[in-house]
């Protein structure tokens, strides 16, 4: 593929063995936390050794998944750490390369660009630059074949980064991710202070308070967070950590962060209750049927049965999230859904109703002489609402009892309740305090940097007519 930059640290930062690289990478995306409600359009993610801030990416990475297939270019903005550079830096090269093969880098792009005055090829500033370069292993794994525009930022302002992110901001097939670690060596309890005030700093779009000193890469997130609040998007936390925490000692920490921007979400739109109760209204019987058929068929040959989608209304075809929840004499035999909408419903049914049967992991698998005694509950859920608040008692004010289900996340730790959790628990604070128990939290825990999403559930239950037939 013409000219090529060589991995300049591989080896250091992250395995030189294909097959270990391949390998470290998968472990960190399988361990990252799928449960995130985001689509985002750009993501700001760290750039340290895989051992150090590996996973914390991983959280940022893993919500792009379900969106491979629409995504065809990434822009990869990083500061540039080894040479003294004026303006931003575009390769030459054809391609990137790493252990895990090569990515093209999309020309197109930079001609898009290179117009403006900030902009100037420069390979000696990408040859040995490690903020971009860590993050492409990553990428091949979880987009697969995707176009690069890799940005190495120098001395320039916020706003000439945001005017070139403006100028290639495009349609939802290109997307953004900011490359930037957090605090340098400090002490851990020091660190953590520095790196609160960093977050909100971000998660209030306000890069003004921004630094070298508490991010490195402070100017390519300044000229997204000038772009995010053109656009209209708002900036969510997904993991917040340092060395300390991972695989260093405490007394000289660096801080690394993922956040994703996104879409705000528009409250008019934000329920579908009306369509949701019509759809389960027309196809109550079909899916209840086939969630049945699909626990019967389970049981009996340990994996879930294929799905024809095409054969389906159009309906089922559409991507929506979904709950299986089994119960047995009145007690939760196994439960397990989708939080991200990212595949056919009819698709999300069948899978989540196997889990449910063979894989909660709070319960052995469902046995064929118990299988006529279940219950079947599928819930459909909304799209998410972010919720905003000043403190605890204006969080549990606004929070709509025995009709909101519940995401809440804090220090790393995320957990969700649906709206029928409220049967069993009927007090706002017993339902707060058991979610935050679920998510790893004390029950009375509060903390200024608690982000909560709220959504609507409805759902449907089987009848005597379609219990499970464990003669089928």
């Amino acid at each position: 593929m013409g000219k090529v930059r060589a991995p300049a640290v591989a080896g250091v930062f992250y395995s030189a063995d294909r097959e270990t690289l391949a390998s470290d990478v998968a472990r960190l995306i399988a361990n990252a936390d799928t449960t995130n409600p985001l689509q985002p359009k750009a993501l700001i993610a760290p750039h340290a050794g895989y051992v150090y801030s590996g996973q914390v990416a991983a959280n940022a990475y893993i919500t792009w998944q379900s969106q491979k297939d629409k995504i065809e270019r990434v822009v990869l903005i990083g500061p540039a750490h080894r040479i003294a550079l004026q303006g931003i830096a575009v390769p030459s090269v054809d391609a990137f390369q790493t252990p895990l093969g090569e990515v093209e880098i999309d020309r197109e792009a930079i001609t898009a660009i290179l117009d403006l005055p900030q902009i100037s090829f420069n390979d000696e500033a990408h040859r040995p630059e490690h903020s971009l370069e860590v993050h492409l292993p990553f990428l091949q794994k979880v987009l697969g074949d995707f176009k690069l525009l890799p940005l190495v930022v120098g001395a320039v302002s916020g706003n000439q980064v945001a005017e070139v992110i403006e100028r290639l901001w495009g349609s939802d097939s290109t997307r953004f991710l900011i490359s930037t670690d957090l605090s340098h060596f400090k002490d851990y309890k020091n660190a953590q202070k520095i790196d609160r005030e960093t977050a909100q700093s971000i998660e209030s779009l306000n890069p003004d308070i921004l630094s070298p000193e508490k991010a490195c890469g402070c100017i390519p997130v300044a000229g997204m967070l000038i772009a995010a609040r053109k656009y209209g998007l708002s900036v969510e936390r997904l993991a917040l950590q340092n060395s300390g925490d991972t695989a260093g000692n405490k007394e000289r920490v660096v801080g690394y962060g993922s956040w994703a921007a996104c879409k705000k979400v528009d409250q008019n739109n934000s329920l579908r209750v009306e369509d949701d109760w019509g759809l389960l209204n027309r196809e109550a019987g079909r899916l209840i049927r086939i969630a049945a058929q699909t626990v019967a068929y389970s049981i009996k040959n340990g994996h879930p049965p294929s799905v024809d989608i095409a054969s389906f209304p159009p309906e089922l075809q559409e991507k929506r999230a979904t709950f299986i929840t089994l119960n047995k004499n009145g007690n939760l035999r196994g439960c397990i859904g989708t939080i991200q909408a990212y595949r056919p419903l009819i698709a999300d049914v069948v899978d989540n109703a196997y889990k449910a049967a063979m894989k909660d992991p709070r319960f052995s698998p469902i046995e064929l002489e118990e299988s006529s005694e279940l219950e079947i509950s599928i819930s459909l859920l909304s799209p998410f609402e972010r919720m905003t608040f000043s403190d605890e008692a204006d969080f549990m004010q606004q929070l709509r009892q025995n009709v909101d289900g519940l995401i809440i996340a804090d220090q790393g730790k995320r957990s969700v309740f649906l709206p029928q959790v409220w049967e069993s628990l009927p007090e706002k604070t017993e339902f707060v305090g058991q979610l935050k128990k679920k998510a790893g939290l004390p029950s009375n825990y509060w903390g200024d940097t608690l982000q909560a999403w709220r959504f609507t559930a409805i759902s449907v239950k089987s009848s005597t007519e379609t219990k499970i037939n464990n003669k089928a």
